[in-house]
């Protein structure tokens, strides 16, 4: 069964840093696609990251820049460094799994930037 937990949730201010951290349990996290998403209040989930199987990265524009996504393969776990936060990056930010043809969401954990 796979899992997916966030974790590194928090309140910041404009300007300010914060880490994610994506922890994986199950065998599929060598080959898939994996992903961060997030989703504020009255908005559709978007893309913020997706990573590749062999670390190739690609961001939303609105993140380029300021995010940065990796992968552990000896922990089975993915990271989003966040800097230079801003408020429009408030909302709930969700770990996701791809390896056709399944797909798996974490429960997402609530990134908050303050003005």
């Amino acid at each position: 069964q796979v899992q997916l937990e966030e974790s590194g949730g928090g309140l910041v201010q404009a300007g300010g840093s914060l880490r994610l951290s994506c922890a994986v349990s199950g065998s599929i996290f060598s080959d898939a696609l994996m992903g961060w998403y997030r989703q504020a209040p009255g908005n559709q989930r978007e893309m913020v990251a997706i990573i590749s199987s062999d670390g190739s990265p690609h961001y939303a524009d609105s993140v380029n820049g300021r995010f940065t996504a990796s992968r552990d393969g000896a922990k089975n776990a993915v990271y989003l460094q966040m800097n230079d936060l801003k408020p429009e990056d408030t909302g709930v930010y969700y770990c996701n799994a791809q390896k056709s043809p399944f797909e798996f969401w974490g429960s997402g954990t609530q990134v908050t930037v303050s003005s």
